[in-house]
């Protein structure tokens, strides 16, 4: 998806032995169509896009914050984007980009993460400077697994119960529960009473790591479901 972005937009591709060369004399405007609303392929077709010659159209464009937090911090730098947290963006190019100084959001799997340390540990923690919005999945699943949670305006504090509950997960493109919380969220939930069922929908690979998992004594089963059956 990378790749054919890059095409569209004007951009020679060459690959050989795993190496990948990518040359242009001029980017030009285009419209993108992706296959699947990929984070990384919309932040490249944006980020290509920027000094282009003309006006590109971004649809089924990934949703997640960190594409409005990317369009935030380029268009402080003088680019002309609009469209992020939505399926369609636009971009205008321009000419040159700016230095500026810019904080960066939360980074919300970290959040997710440290919530689920709390958990699997029976812990208490209070983490600040969290945008709740963006973890909202997580929270869900926290509290059905029988953490308490309580929620200000930009911090939660966790109290996880003595043992954990078991829960279903259903990784999806935002706003649904991220793919890169279905690892930590896992591990937790060896902690669980109970059988936990988690479908993974964005990446094939993804459950490798319960192998390492199952070496210090969990007991997972992992059963690969073919597109055919």
């Amino acid at each position: 998806m990378h790749l054919k972005a890059f095409e569209k937009l004007g951009i020679n591709i060459e690959q050989n032995y795993g190496k990948i060369a990518c040359s242009c004399d001029k980017i030009l405007g285009e419209k993108i169509d992706l296959d699947f609303p990929s984070v990384g392929a919309t932040e490249n077709a944006i980020l290509a896009s920027c000094l282009e010659d003309g006006k590109t159209i971004i649809t089924n464009a990934a949703r997640e914050p960190e594409i409005i937090d990317l369009q935030n911090f380029l268009n402080k730098m003088g680019a002309r984007i609009k469209g992020a947290g939505t399926n369609k963006i636009e971009i205008e190019g321009v000419k040159t980009l700016k230095d500026v100084s810019y904080n960066i959001m939360p980074d919300r799997i970290e959040s997710g993460t440290f919530l689920c340390i709390a958990a699997a540990t029976n812990g208490n923690v209070k983490l600040k400077n969290v945008d709740v919005e963006h973890i909202t999945p997580i929270i869900h699943k926290l509290e059905e697994t029988g953490c308490t949670l309580n929620i200000q305006k930009r911090e939660i504090e966790i109290q996880a119960p003595k043992r954990l509950k078991a829960v279903d997960i259903k990784t999806m493109p935002y706003p649904g529960f991220p793919t890169d919380m279905q690892s930590i969220f896992a591990t937790t939930l060896t902690m669980a009473k109970g059988t936990s069922v988690i479908v993974e929908n964005i990446f094939e690979n993804r459950y490798k790591y319960t192998r390492r998992i199952n070496k210090n004594g969990s007991e997972n089963r992992y059963r690969r479901k073919n597109s055919n059956n």
